[in-house]
C-alpha cells in the first residue's frame, strides 16, 4: 500500500473526502470544526494530510495538525480535547510558532474496507510522517468506536473495560495501545454542538424532549431545554500520546 500527502498530490483531496466522515451528522456542526475544514487543511497543512492508495485508488486518509506542546502555558493536553487542540494549532499558525508536536484529527477508511487493518496502517503512516518532520509526539483525541453503544456510561468507567490480555475492549483504543500509544486522560468536553430543536431534528431524525436524550452515534446524551429551544451535546474523548523516537512523555498518566 502506498501513501502520499496533499502536498504532493493536491488532486486527491476530493477522492479522500469521498471516503466518508467520522461520527454522526451533528458532529459536523461543532463551531470549532469550521477552522479546519478539509480545504483549509489542504492549503495550510497539506503535508499532514495523508492519503493511502491501493493500486492507485484512495482507501484511507489520516489528517493531523502541528502545534507547540508542551510549553509553560500548556503543561498538559486540553480538557477540550479535539476543539482545544484545533484552537492551539490555529493560534500557533497565526503567531508563527515553530511546532514541536502534532495531533491526529481524523483517520478514515473507505466504508467497504473497514475491519481489515487499514486504519492501523493509516495511523502508522501518520506517526512516520510526523517523525520525519522532526516532531517528537503525536497526540490523539481518540473517539472510541464502540462508545456509542454505551452513551450513559461515563468515559472513565468505559476506559476501565479491558480484555483478559489487558488491552482495551474498544477496538480503536486497542489499536493505539498496540502501536505504543499511552492513555493520558479523558478529554471530558472534546467537542461541543449547540443547536435549536428543529436543527437537532434535522440532524438526528427524531424529536428531542426536555432532559437527557440518547441519539444514534452519540457518545453521551444530548441535553435539552425545551423551554429555551436548545440542545447541547458535549462529547468526551480520550487523549492518547504516541512518543516518537524514544522521547520522554511530557504528560503523566491520569485517571487510571
Amino acid at each position: 500500500m502506498d501513501v502520499t500527502s496533499l502536498a504532493e498530490r493536491p488532486d486527491l483531496l476530493g477522492p479522500a473526502l469521498a471516503l466518508g466522515g467520522v461520527g454522526a451528522v451533528f458532529l459536523g456542526h461543532d463551531a470549532v470544526a469550521a477552522l479546519v475544514r478539509a480545504r483549509r487543511l489542504a492549503v495550510r497543512w497539506p503535508e499532514y494530510f495523508l492519503v493511502l492508495l491501493d493500486g492507485g485508488v484512495p482507501v484511507a486518509r489520516a489528517v493531523g495538525v502541528p502545534f507547540v506542546f508542551p510549553d509553560p502555558e500548556r503543561a498538559e493536553l486540553p480538557d477540550h480535547g479535539w476543539d482545544g487542540v484545533v484552537l492551539w494549532a490555529v493560534e500557533d499558525a497565526l503567531d508563527g510558532r515553530v511546532p514541536t508536536c502534532a495531533a491526529a484529527l481524523d483517520v478514515q477508511v473507505a466504508e467497504g474496507l473497514r475491519g481489515r487493518g487499514i486504519a492501523t496502517e493509516a495511523l502508522t503512516r501518520l506517526r512516520a510522517a510526523v517523525r520525519e518532520r522532526g516532531l517528537r509526539r503525536l497526540v490523539v483525541p481518540v473517539r472510541p468506536t464502540s462508545k456509542d453503544r454505551y452513551p450513559l456510561v461515563p468515559m472513565g468507567e468505559f476506559l476501565a473495560r479491558r480484555r483478559a490480555d489487558g488491552l482495551p475492549e474498544d477496538p480503536w483504543l486497542r489499536t493505539h495501545e498496540r502501536l505504543g500509544g499511552r492513555v493520558v486522560k479523558v478529554a471530558p468536553f472534546s467537542m461541543t454542538v449547540v443547536g435549536g430543536l428543529d436543527r437537532w431534528r434535522s440532524w438526528t431524525g427524531v424529536r428531542l424532549v426536555d432532559g437527557a436524550n440518547v441519539v444514534a452515534g452519540a457518545l453521551a446524551p444530548v441535553l435539552v431545554s425545551a423551554g429555551s429551544d436548545v440542545g447541547v451535546y458535549v462529547e468526551p474523548n480520550v487523549w492518547v500520546e504516541h512518543v516518537l523516537d524514544g522521547a520522554r512523555p511530557a504528560s503523566a498518566r491520569r485517571g487510571r
